[in-house]
């Protein structure tokens, strides 16, 4: 039994995408003690003074101190973070399928537990999704696979219905309910040009295994591979029985960890080549930006760059 998903149709474009590239070749201060002392009265008594000025026990934490500026930097932080998440929500592959999982930003803010599931829930739901089952559905029909399902109109939904559970395991698993509680990020972070071709091929590769923690620390894609391995398991409740074991499960969880790969190769090339082809910038500039950064450029020294 094969799966596919709208990644899927993604591999068959690779292919060409990848040979029309290449061939293209201020903080405030404290108030002082004398300002935050009121003047004394002429003539009053200070005994009467002094002790309500010595009697308070617990200091007055100045305006502007540690647990403020935190609490401002938090708050800048999580709007940052919203409007990027904005901003991927608006990324479609020709305006039509949707790329939500993908940032263009090296310093892209790590995204909170309830934004991870938010986005994988948006790509789950979005029209695209249920288009690309159908044409999943009708793919396996024509070459006659999970015949289990039957024939005609019946056959034809049951087929829809396990690619669209398909797609939706594993966007909700391993994008958005184990990157939550495993506090990884599941985004693909796009290395962009700059590098080798080869080195970007075997960047995007690599990331299938391993991505960003929240942290900010590389670590290995545990919410991937487990999710894909989670979603080929519960592909066994809605195949045919004579389909379903440990073997359909292995196999279903590679894969989806295959297509996974073939996307992130897509992702980082795409930008590249709808300049190339198309003429438009995926990346709204950000490419001409980070490209200009002196340590990135220090990083890709002596390597020939993507022209």
């Amino acid at each position: 039994m094969r799966r596919c998903s709208s990644s899927t149709l993604s591999v068959f474009a690779v292919g060409f995408f990848l040979a029309a590239c290449s061939l293209s070749s201020a903080q405030q201060a404290a108030p002082s003690a004398d300002e935050s002392v009121p003047a004394a009265i002429p003539n009053a008594p200070a005994p009467q003074v002094a002790p309500a000025l010595t009697a308070n026990p617990e200091p007055v934490a100045p305006q502007g101190g540690s647990s403020s500026r935190a609490r401002d930097a938090q708050a800048a932080k999580r709007e940052k973070s919203r409007q990027e998440v904005k901003e991927e929500e608006r990324q479609r592959v020709l305006g039509i399928a949707p790329d939500f999982d993908l940032t263009y930003r090296h310093d892209a803010v790590s995204l909170t537990s309830a934004q991870k599931i938010e986005l994988a829930f948006r790509s789950s739901v979005d029209p695209f999704t249920f288009a690309a089952a159908f044409v999943t559905a009708g793919y396996h029909e024509t070459f006659d696979e999970d015949t289990e399902f039957g024939w005609g109109a019946e056959g034809y939904f049951k087929r829809s219905g396990a690619a669209y559970l398909d797609t939706v395991d594993g966007a909700m698993i391993g994008s958005g309910f184990l990157p939550a509680l495993l506090r990884q990020d599941p985004r693909y972070f796009r290395m962009g040009p700059g590098p080798t071709i080869r080195h970007r091929l075997l960047y995007a590769v690599a990331m299938t295994f391993v991505c960003k923690g929240d942290n900010g620390r590389w670590q290995p894609n545990f919410s991937n591979i487990g999710g894909n391995m989670i979603a080929g398991a519960l592909s066994n409740f809605y195949y045919p029985s004579q389909e379903a074991g440990l073997g359909q499960t292995v196999g279903n969880g590679m894969i989806i960890t295959t297509e996974g790969a073939a996307g992130a190769v897509f992702d980082e090339f795409w930008p590249d080549i709808s300049r190339k082809i198309l003429h438009r910038d995926p990346t709204h500039g950000l490419d001409a930006i980070q490209s200009s950064d002196p340590s990135r450029q220090s990083r890709t020294r002596g390597e020939t760059p993507i022209q």
